[in-house]
């Protein structure tokens, strides 16, 4: 492992070294002090090379987006069913995505499909819930953060994962009403997670729980190796 493989931080409140394997990325990550010596460290990191492999090997299986492929699409598995000789247009027949044109540029095809459902049904939901609330969004958009799931913007604009639409159905609700209710409390107080209640009850829970335990595998749909 070479120091261009490791994302290094130096952190002034730092007391020690620290290494960690990115769930989402498979990254490499090593934290120190901000007066640390990097090259004892690294050679540190380098004597950890079991641990590395190990917690890599825990990581979700990358699931690249070719022909045969199967993966989550809400409550359903959808399958990608590719012939060279149909048009390049992707479009769902039941659990089959049927997707032609050239292998080359299969994924991308696929995942713009993708991200244009995202849209859509997020788009849908946000505006369903922000009815029943009594409020208004400015805009619906999805991007590919690693980090969050959604954020509302105090514009009102809201952005969403479009890998939530892989997720079951309600833990991607349950998220879209979390967004929403932002509309009303900017923040994560009792009154905010009350109104999250009403709008989809347990389910918010249900979600928060999914997603700290599979949300991490989403991100490793669509990709073909690691890191």
């Amino acid at each position: 492992m070479t120091r261009g493989d490791i994302d290094i931080i130096r952190r002034a409140g730092a007391r020690r070294l620290r290494l960690a394997v990115d769930p989402v990325s498979g990254a490499v990550r090593l934290t120190l002090p901000k007066r640390a010596a990097l090259g004892p460290a690294l050679e540190w990191v380098e004597s950890q090379a079991p641990w590395i492999a190990a917690q890599r090997a825990r990581l979700p299986q990358p699931t690249p987006f070719v022909p045969g492929a199967s993966f989550p699409f809400g409550d359903s598995r959808l399958t990608i069913d590719w012939a060279a000789d149909r048009p390049r247009r992707v479009e769902r027949i039941g659990d089959r995505l049927m997707v032609g044109g050239p292998a080359v540029g299969l994924a991308a095809r696929v995942t713009a499909w993708l991200k244009r459902e995202a849209l859509a049904v997020l788009t849908a939901e946000t505006h369903e819930f922000a009815a029943r609330l009594g409020v208004s969004v400015a805009k619906v958009a999805v991007g590919d953060p690693r980090s969050r799931w959604g954020s509302c913007a105090a514009s009102g604009a809201i952005r969403y994962s479009w890998r939530l639409i892989l997720a079951p159905a309600r833990v991607r609700r349950a998220t879209v009403a979390h967004e929403v209710a932002h509309r009303v409390h900017m923040h994560h107080g009792p009154a905010f997670h009350a109104l999250v209640a009403e709008l989809v009850g347990r389910d918010a829970e249900v979600a928060r729980a999914w997603l700290r335990r599979e949300g991490a595998g989403l991100h490793w749909l669509g990709r073909d190796s690691v890191g």
